[in-house]
Parts: structure tokens; sequence; C-alpha cells
């Protein structure tokens, strides 16, 4: 390593002004990401709550809407290894702009929508490829980046991200929606897009190295690493990449687990479960604050999980995590959909909404090395492949016999599969797959 990186740290900029208050710069990075990852995942889960209203307005059938949010659903998961690709390219600045403009571009444009294809592509593709874009692989390359000690309480922190955004926005956007429109709450979340742009443009750096600093806890400045000699090399990273992992068993569990992961909480609970509380009577605005109280759960369970994930072994963490959302979703129909079983249920699925995922990160980077992120950004392919599944499957569920229960009890008896193959998985520390020329 050339001698100068090992010199005193020099911050500039902003970097400068945030030391002199004894500030580390990444919190800064990871705060900006934290709202960006919470207004993606909000313009995500937004949907969920216009199933009733779009089928309102338009006469469309549950399922045919359900065939837009999966392939939203779908592009969510099937773009994450390229963005991880696309960042380590062009930069997290640009990319998270980029993601930005398309989501807004996919709201503006469906308010003029008056046919079903029209939802399709909008609300299917250009949705699903903006939110993609960042997914949850750009919360695992800052934390990776930025960040040496704490990186488990970083990658909790920006994953309950995520899954907050997706439920606690459902009560404001279910209130909108039954007071002046759904255009009126998309708008909304316009608003919040905006914002996390400003944000981006003030505070987002690509790599602590920019600013003159080396990670926190770290104390020599990391060097950017050799970009790939061409655009279609860059291309093909993300292939060659799942060509090696492939090649491994830890690999295809944690993509089938992960594949379970996403097929009990954002196709099944995020998309239908406003739809499925009307069925049994209660209205929208009530049951999307159930989702909310989920989603406060989420957030303390993510962040917990991401604290025990830097201490504990993460095989057994994802066995009890899979095992009690499972048991979750499986009690759920027994709740008559009241007060008191609504509570117990949103209380423990809470807790494991999306608290699989540090452990998750931390076995791909265990496993796979200088990888991960492309690793990672596969096994949540599988989790939108999941998601996808369920959305539809929900949906269809609905419409042909008359209820979503069987596809909940599909998911709970899913969750108990996945937290036995969690065990399977080799304990300790693999030797990490070594990067490709």
């Amino acid at each position: 390593m050339p001698t100068d990186l090992a010199e005193p740290v020099q911050p500039v900029g902003l970097a400068a002004a945030f030391a002199r208050r004894g500030i580390h710069y990444g919190w800064a990075v990871a705060a900006v990401t934290f709202l960006t990852m919470l207004v993606t995942a909000g313009a995500v889960g937004a949907p969920g709550v216009l199933i009733l209203p779009l089928q309102k307005e338009f006469g469309w059938a549950t399922s045919e809407i359900s065939s837009a949010l999966a392939v939203r659903l779908l592009l969510f998961g099937l773009m994450a290894p390229f963005a991880a690709a696309f960042m380590n390219r062009f930069g997290v600045r640009p990319v998270a702009l980029v993601a930005l403009s398309l989501i807004a571009a996919s709201i503006i444009g469906s308010f003029f929508m008056t046919q079903l294809w029209q939802l399709v592509v909008l609300w299917g593709f250009v949705l699903g490829f903006g939110t993609g874009l960042t997914a949850m692989v750009l919360g695992a390359t800052v934390a990776t980046r930025w960040f040496v000690q704490r990186r488990g309480l970083v990658v909790g922190l920006l994953t309950a991200s995520t899954a907050t955004g997706q439920l606690v926005f459902l009560p404001l956007l279910a209130a909108l929606t039954e007071q002046v429109g759904w255009r009126a709450a998309m708008t909304f979340v316009l608003g919040m897009i905006a914002l996390a742009a400003v944000g981006i443009l003030a505070l987002m750096r690509d790599r602590p190295a920019d600013v003159g600093l080396a990670p926190f806890g770290a104390t020599q400045i990391v060097p950017a690493p050799a970009q790939a000699a061409s655009l279609g090399a860059m291309l093909a990273s993300p292939i060659v990449a799942l060509r090696d992992a492939a090649k491994t068993s830890t690999f295809w569990i944690l993509f089938g687990t992960f594949f379970v992961c996403g097929a009990s909480t954002n196709g099944l609970v995020q998309t239908h479960f406003v739809a499925l509380c009307g069925d049994y009577g209660m209205a929208a605005v009530t049951a999307a604050s159930v989702l909310a109280v989920i989603g406060i759960f989420d957030f303390l369970g993510t962040v917990g999980s991401g604290w025990l994930s830097d201490r504990y072994d993460s095989r057994w963490l994802l066995f009890w995590y899979y095992g009690l959302r499972g048991l979750s979703l499986l009690f759920l129909p027994f709740t008559d959909f009241s007060f008191y079983g609504l509570s117990i249920f949103a209380i423990f699925y809470g807790l494991d909404w999306v608290a699989t995922v540090p452990p998750t990160i931390k076995i791909a980077a265990d496993r796979f090395g200088e990888k991960a992120t492309l690793v990672f950004g596969w096994v949540f392919t599988g989790h939108q492949l999941g998601a996808a599944f369920a959305a539809y499957g929900a949906g269809f569920s609905r419409t042909v016999y008359d209820s979503y229960l069987p596809a909940f009890f599909i998911a709970g008896a899913l969750c108990l599969f996945a937290a036995g193959f969690c065990i399977m998985m080799r304990g300790g520390e693999a030797k990490p797959i070594p990067a490709t020329a």
C-alpha cells in the first residue's frame, strides 16, 4: 500500500465540518441513505393500499392489478445485482438520482392512465426498474464502504428503513386515498422523493476516500478499486459472480430462504393485507394502521438483528426468525381480525419482518468476500421472485377461491421449511471466493 495512505487522515469539505464536531461523515451518508431507502420503499409499498380504489375506478379484477404489482416486485429484485455493478461503475449518487427520477416518472404517468397495460408499464416495469436500482443493495453498499465497526448495526438500521417505509407510510396514504383520492396520496410520495433527491445532492458521497476519510473504525484511507475495463465487463460482473456463487450450497440456501422471505412479506402481507382485512369488514385506514404497527416493531427487530448478527451465529438467528414468522402467519387466520388478535400478530410478525436481512448479508460477506454485494444482489433477486410469486398467487387465490387464506397458510408453511434449511449451512467462515480478473 502506498505510504501516503498511512498518513494522518485529513477530511475535506463537509466531512471536515462534521469532524470538528466529532462526527464521522459516514453517519451523514448513512442518514441520507436511510431517507432514500425509506422513500423508495414507500413507493414500492404504496400500490398495496390502492388495489380497491383502482378496482372501483377502472373495474379491473384483483388478479389483473396483482399482475402489475408482481412485475414491479420481480424487476425490483432482478435489478439488484446489476444495481451493485452500476454503483461500482458510476457511483452511488448518480444511480440513486436516476432511480428516484424513474420512480417519480412512473407516479406522474399513472395520473393519466386509463388502460390496464398502462398500469403494467408504469407501476410494473418503470416503478420496478427504478426501485430496483436501489433496493437493499444501496444499504449494503454504503454499510460495506463506509463502516468497519458498527457495520451490522448500520445494516440493521438501513434494512429497517426499507420495511418501515413500506409500512409506516401506508396509514397516511390510505387516509389520503379515502379523503381526497389515490392521486393525492401518490402526490405526497412525489414530495418525499423530491426531499430525498435534495438530500442525496447535498450529502451523498461515493466512498470515504472522496472526502479524505478512512471508513468508520479504520485508520487508513481505502482507495477505490480498479474499475472493469469496459462497460461490457461491468455488466458481465454480476453474471460472473453468479456463476461462481452457484457452485456453493450456501448460495442456494440463501437464495431459497430469501425466496420464502419475499413470499411471506412484500408479496403477501404488504400487497394484500389491507384487502384481506377488507374482506372481514375492516376499514382500509384501520388495516393500514396495523401495518404501521408491524413497521414499528420491524424497526426494533431489524436493528436488534443487526446487533445480534455481530455477536451470534447467523444460521441460528435465521432459524428463529423464519420459524417465528411462519407461526405468526399460521396464527393470523385464527385472530378473528379483532384488535387483540391482530395486536399479537403485529408484534411477533413485525419483529421478524426483515430481521432476516442482517444475518443473510453477514453470511454472504463471510462466504463470498469481495463479491459479497454482487452475490447478495442475486440472493435479493430470489427474495423478489418470491414476492412476485406471492403477489400474484394471493390475488389468484382471492379471485378463484374468494379467499386470501390459502395463500397465508402456504406462506406460513414455507417459512417453517426455510427455518430448517438455515441450520443446514456450514458453520464458521468459509474461505471467500476470489475475485475474477
